[in-house]
């Protein structure tokens, strides 16, 4: 499937993008650049190959001791403790913001449609 100036077009405008017309050019190059690799890793046999989040060994390996232990590699996460690293209060927060409503930022619009 190749990817066409009509649908670059397309795609620019509801992201609101204004692309000229050689960056349209060299967008419908570039997308079909990289459907072209995908399609090449689809052509590989990966019938044994257990499916995977992380390609790096190890990564994504969970272990009684923690995450990784002892591997080559282990993703470095930290904690979710909120109480290690509190949140400033709202009212802290809100305190020099022009508008405000209720516990949040107003700002004005930005997006027409």
């Amino acid at each position: 499937m190749a990817v066409t100036k009509e649908q670059v077009a397309y795609v620019s405008d509801l992201a609101n993008l204004d692309l000229t017309p050689d960056e349209r050019e060299r967008m419908v190059k570039d997308l079909n650049a990289i459907l072209d690799f995908v399609d090449q890793l689809n052509e590989l046999d990966t019938t044994n190959v257990a499916p995977m989040a992380q390609v790096m060994a190890g990564a994504a390996t969970e272990s009684a001791s923690g995450p990784g232990e002892g591997l080559p590699f282990a993703y470095s996460r930290r904690p979710d403790d909120p109480a290690a690293r509190p949140s400033l209060p709202h009212e802290a927060a809100l305190a020099n913001s022009p508008v405000k409503d209720a516990h949040f930022f107003k700002v004005p619009k930005v997006i027409e449609r």
